[in-house]
């Protein structure tokens, strides 16, 4: 890796997760999301092998690669080493984020998952490059997650955060334009796609969505 890769500033932050998946693997569910245009995309599989996930993160390496899709695997520094990803994403409860960096060296993006100002803060300040702000509403997605933010943890973001942001945690089709019109860009949704009769019908929806709640917030 010769430098980091820009983290996209809007549209859709997506996320693995095979068990949502209704049987599509989740190769397919990438080659689904790169072909509908997402620009970013987080590998996260809490209870496989690891053998099983690192040839899972060589094949959708390759593919994020060759789509010029930036490439995140959560949690896993050495994961993400292995196989060449753009970065890696952090919880509270994983290593600091300096011992991560420490691993990883200054070429690759780490992510920090934050709950409230306090924890935004100390990742702005032990160098994280980009910030995940939530749970915003409730989210059966990860089975150790935190209770609810609410928007007021995202408008706080919005007017003091200086790295890029994706909201997160219980963001489906009827709540995506609320979180949108607080300032969010960059917006993850994660069973809703994953859900999806078709994944890339669903994209297109939620980032029209995105966008006409953008354009409104710029001009009202």
């Amino acid at each position: 890796m010769t430098g980091k890769k820009p983290i996209p500033v809007a549209g859709l932050y997506c996320i693995t997760g095979e068990e949502f998946s209704r049987g599509r693997t989740n190769v397919q569910v990438v080659g689904e999301m790169i072909a509908a245009g997402v620009r970013i995309i987080q590998y996260r599989e809490k209870d496989k092998q690891p053998r099983r996930k690192y040839h899972e993160c060589l094949e959708i390496r390759k593919m994020t690669a060759a789509g010029g899709v930036v490439f995140i695997v959560n949690d896993d520094a050495a994961l993400a080493l292995a196989v060449d990803a753009d970065g890696v994403h952090i919880g509270q409860d994983d290593l600091p984020l300096e011992k991560v960096r420490e691993m990883v060296g200054e070429g690759m993006i780490i992510g920090v998952s934050t709950h409230a100002p306090a924890q935004a803060a100390e990742a702005i300040a032990t160098g994280a490059d980009y910030i995940g702000v939530g749970p915003l509403y409730s989210t059966r997605t990860k089975k150790d997650v935190c209770a609810p933010v609410g928007l007021s943890y995202l408008d706080y973001v919005v007017q003091n955060c200086p790295l890029p942001f994706v909201a997160i945690g219980g963001i489906k089709e009827h709540n995506i334009e609320e979180v949108a019109s607080h300032g969010a860009r960059l917006i993850c949704t994660v069973t809703e796609i994953l859900s999806a009769d078709d994944i890339g019908e669903k994209i297109q929806r939620l980032k029209g969505i995105i966008e006409r709640a953008d354009k409104r917030t710029i001009y009202s």
